[in-house]
């Protein structure tokens, strides 16, 4: 079917505003990947390793080989901080000390002398089997952690801190600015194209209407238009009962959160890293909360385990000192209890730990990749209840469940789960 269009000034008129409009458009979006791509341009250049190593090699090497006593910043550990040696040194000077730094001592070489007394005569290991490419691929990454660390260093315990659930709290990113503007653009783009093709339509279908409906420019009739909307009954009362919905909806679920507590971060005495400890060391949990095999609380680690390592390692920095002077003053550290249960709730870690076999990811989420620890679960009875109704007991080669297997495989098919053992008994958490 064809339709007839008239081509009328005032239609021709409105077409040429609509080409206009989308075209300032169409040049926004076509701006945004400029701005992304010369900020990646910006920072692939500003991230050039040093001396032409692999970064990403090198990363693995350091961290297996050199982690341990040496840090990326200026900071010590049990040797120096590696911030900026590449450019206090050459390649060859660096690759001899590398592979045997006592040879280097020995040759009388000053600067390695004075670090060697320095350090208490500790002898580095050697690694004579490192290539040149493996030792470039090192400096190269500490050279690139180096630059990058002081920037995220000091947002890291406030982004771990206002998060609940995902990190944030300051200032949005730059890539968070352009892709909300991206966003608004293209819902712009799209509301523009459907205004055209109502114009269009509306032109084409309304051929025999009387002038003086076509009088005004093409905002006049949509702001007449949105008044008989607004004007007519039935969608006013469907706009009053969708916002009181959406009201009662908001004010359920405010009275159900009352009390949680997901994505508590409080700041802490001590700036203590979970994620470098349990994440790069890969230090195992129990070895600081010792009671959570064995009793209800998995306990707050005391000062006398963080000396076990702390007696010799980063003993200068700042924060290893508010250890000590909690030693000197025979003082308790005040750690601020992160994960909280109300006084009718009963917990404990051995049964669920111990004899469960869960993870302490299960409920504490990934805490190796935690800066600042965050309770990343809701911990409600829901909550509970609902792990109860989905997980299974192991009972393979443990005698005490043998009955109650051959009980439940009697009335079901299903495996059998904690809550038919007793997991949803009101009197098993509540006193």
């Amino acid at each position: 079917m064809n339709i007839p269009f008239r081509k009328d000034a005032k239609f021709c008129s409105s077409f040429s505003y609509s080409k206009t409009f989308i075209a300032i458009v169409v040049a926004l979006l076509l701006s945004v990947p400029n701005l992304v791509f010369a900020q990646d341009s910006t920072a692939a250049a500003g991230a050039a390793p040093a001396g032409g190593g692999d970064a990403a090699k090198g990363e693995a090497l350091f961290k297996n080989n050199c982690a341990q006593c040496h840090a990326v910043t200026e900071e010590r550990v049990v040797g120096p901080g590696l911030k900026g040696v590449s450019s206090r040194h050459d390649f060859a000077w660096l690759s001899k000390w590398v592979r045997n730094s006592q040879a280097v001592i020995a040759s009388g070489d000053p600067y390695a002398v004075k670090i060697y007394n320095e350090y208490s005569k500790a002898q580095m290991t050697s690694f004579p089997n490192l290539s040149d490419d493996d030792i470039k691929g090192i400096f190269a990454y500490v050279d690139k952690a180096a630059t990058a660390a002081p920037a995220a260093a000091a947002p890291a315990a406030a982004s771990g801190a206002s998060s609940a659930g995902a990190d944030g709290g300051g200032a949005p990113s730059d890539l968070f600015v352009i892709v909300l503007a991206a966003l608004v653009v293209v819902m712009l783009l799209v509301l523009g194209v459907l205004l055209v093709i109502v114009s269009l339509l509306s032109k084409a279908v309304g051929g025999g209407e009387s002038a003086e409906a076509e009088k005004g420019d093409f905002m006049t009739r949509l702001g007449a238009s949105l008044k008989k909307i607004a004007a007519d009954p039935a969608i006013r009362s469907a706009t009053i009962w969708i916002f009181v919905l959406l009201v009662l909806k908001a004010t359920v679920d405010g009275a159900y959160s009352v009390g949680v507590q997901q994505g508590y971060a409080p700041k802490q005495p001590i700036s203590f890293s979970h994620k470098l400890h349990a994440g790069e060391y890969k230090i195992d949990c129990n070895y600081c909360h010792t009671g959570v095999n064995r009793g209800k609380s998995a306990h707050i680690p005391s000062a006398n385990i963080c000396m076990n390592c702390h007696g010799v390692i980063k003993k200068e920095s700042p924060e290893i000192q508010k250890i000590y002077t909690s030693i000197e003053n025979n003082q308790p550290i005040e750690w601020v209890r992160v994960h909280n249960l109300p006084d009718l709730a009963y917990f404990n870690h051995a049964q669920h730990v111990n004899v469960g076999g869960l993870e302490c990811q299960n409920c504490h989420g990934e805490v190796e990749k935690m800066e600042v620890i965050q309770q990343r679960s809701s911990l409600t009875m829901g909550w509970c209840i609902d792990c109860h109704r989905k997980t299974e007991v192991n009972t393979k080669d443990n005698k005490y469940y043998d009955k109650l297997v051959q009980l439940h495989a009697s009335e079901s098919k299903e495996a059998l789960k904690v809550a038919d053992i007793g997991g949803l008994e009101c009197s098993k958490c509540h006193y």
